[in-house]
C-alpha cells in the first residue's frame, strides 16, 4: 500500500497534503483562466454589472442614494438641529450624472413642489442649530459652494461651528451674531478680511490657511476673542509675531495653544535712545 502524506490540522482532524495541493493548484487554475465575471440579477430582476476589481455589482443598492442629503430621504422627521455633522453638499445636475453615466442614480429624484421645498426648510431647521459641524464638505463645485453659503446665512443662533478643509475663500458676507467658537482649519483664507463677522467670538482657529499678514487683525479688537490659533501660516513667520498679536488684541489670553508670556508684551521701542552719543 503506498503511504500517503498525512498531517494533523489544529482542530485534530487529519487531512491529506497531496489532495489539498491538488485542489488548491486546481482552484487557482479555475480562477487565472477566468477573465470575465458573470452578471448579477438585481432586485427588480434587471442583470447589472460586476466590478472587475471586487467583484461586487456595480451599481450598489446603496449608489441610489450617493448624491442624497439627509433631508431628501424620505419616511423621517430629523431636524437639522439634531444632527452634528450632517451631510449638506448639493449632488450635481442631471446633465452632469448623464455624462458621467450615473444616470441611475436618478431613479430616486423627482419633481420637488413650492410646498415640499417649504418643508424642507422647516425640516433643515439651521435657524435654530447651536452646535453644528460641517467640515469636509467636498465643495468641488460653484453650485455646491453657493449652497453651503447659503445655510451658513441662516445659522443666526450657532454658537459653535467647524467649517474645516471646505475650501473656503471668502465668508465676509456671512454674519455669525452668536458664534462663540469658530474652526475655519485647511481652508484657503488670505486674509482676516475674509472672516465672517463674528462679533461674540471667544475661540478662533485658523490654523493651515495662507494668512499672509496681520493685517486686519485689529477687527477682532473689540470682541470677547481669548484664544487664537494662526499655526502652519505664512504670517507666523512674521518677525515679531507673538509681540504684534497681542499689542493688536489686548484682551487674548491664548495664541497658537500657548498662554501669553511677559515677554509677549511689546517692550517699549528704545532704539531712539541709540541715535545719540555724549562726548566727553
Amino acid at each position: 500500500m503506498q503511504q500517503q502524506d498525512m498531517s494533523e490540522s489544529s482542530s485534530g482532524l487529519t487531512t491529506s497534503k497531496q489532495k489539498f495541493c491538488k485542489s488548491y493548484s486546481s482552484c487557482c487554475s479555475i480562477l487565472s483562466n477566468t477573465h470575465t465575471i458573470p452578471p448579477v440579477l438585481s432586485q427588480n430582476r434587471g442583470f447589472i454589472r460586476q466590478n472587475c476589481d471586487s467583484g461586487l455589482p456595480s451599481p450598489l443598492p446603496s449608489d441610489y442614494f450617493k448624491y442624497l442629503n439627509w433631508c431628501d430621504i424620505e419616511e423621517h422627521d430629523v431636524r437639522g438641529n439634531q444632527l452634528h455633522c450632517p451631510r449638506v453638499r448639493e449632488g450635481p445636475s442631471e446633465e452632469e450624472l448623464f455624462f458621467r453615466g450615473e444616470e441611475h442614480t436618478l431613479k430616486k429624484r423627482k419633481q420637488v413642489t413650492d410646498t415640499e421645498k417649504r418643508q424642507k426648510k422647516l425640516q433643515e431647521n439651521w435657524e435654530n442649530c447651536a452646535e453644528l459641524n460641517l467640515s469636509f464638505q467636498d465643495l468641488g463645485d460653484l453650485y455646491q459652494m453657493e449652497n453651503f453659503k447659503r445655510i451658513l446665512q441662516r445659522l443666526i443662533w450657532v454658537e459653535k461651528l467647524w467649517l474645516v478643509d471646505n475650501s473656503l475663500t471668502d465668508l465676509s458676507a456671512i454674519r455669525l451674531p452668536r458664534c462663540r467658537e469658530l474652526n475655519v482649519n485647511k481652508n484657503h483664507f488670505t486674509s482676516f478680511k475674509q472672516l465672517p463677522k463674528i462679533p461674540q467670538i471667544q475661540h478662533l482657529s485658523l490654523a493651515e490657511n495662507n494668512i499672509m499678514t496681520l493685517s486686519g487683525i485689529s477687527d477682532f479688537r473689540h470682541t470677547p476673542l481669548e484664544s487664537l490659533i494662526l499655526k502652519r501660516n505664512p504670517c507666523e513667520f512674521q518677525e515679531r509675531y507673538r509681540q504684534l498679536v497681542f499689542s493688536s488684541l489686548p484682551n487674548l489670553k491664548m495664541l497658537d495653544g500657548i498662554p501669553k508670556l511677559p515677554e509677549d508684551c511689546s517692550p517699549p521701542d528704545i532704539r531712539g535712545f541709540f541715535k545719540m552719543c555724549t562726548i566727553l
